[in-house]
């Protein structure tokens, strides 16, 4: 694997644990109520919470760091944790444009708990976002501005 494959999957995992605590632990704790991604990526999978979990945890260490390295990358402004930033951001407008009114939770998480679940999802993806940002780097290693 090279260099940049294994650092954009280290910033996956690192984001992914970030997210996923956010969604169980500070969820709660800023909403009052957990943001139970894996129970609804189930429920549309037709599987069990596993299920669920493995999908937003292969998207998160997987597919989204690579996407971010080799595709996005290039089109975004400013340092790499920026960069991470504003793909956190995509992800979390994907999310709630197109993804939770799929899995039942409305435009906006209008069906899950409205504007506060919201946010809280763009904090965990923000989160991640310089997480992944951050630890991935630029193409070639680079961890400052390109």
């Amino acid at each position: 694997m090279n260099s940049q494959v294994t650092k954009s999957i280290i910033g996956g995992v690192v984001g992914t644990i970030l997210l996923t605590f956010m969604m169980y632990v500070g969820a709660p704790v800023m909403i009052g109520q957990k943001l139970d991604m894996a129970a609804r990526l189930s429920s549309a999978m037709g599987g069990g919470w596993l299920l669920g979990m493995l999908a937003h945890v292969g998207n998160g260490i997987v597919i989204f760091p690579l996407v971010y390295a080799f595709i996005v990358y290039r089109f975004l402004p400013g340092p790499p944790w920026l960069r991470g930033i504003v793909w956190g951001v995509i992800l979390w407008l994907v999310l709630q444009v197109v993804m939770m009114p799929i899995l039942g939770g409305g435009f906006f998480s209008s069906a899950a708990g409205g504007g506060k679940v919201a946010m809280a999802a763009l904090i965990g993806h923000l989160v991640y976002g310089v997480a992944l940002g951050a630890i991935a780097g630029g193409p070639g290693g680079h961890t400052e501005t390109d």
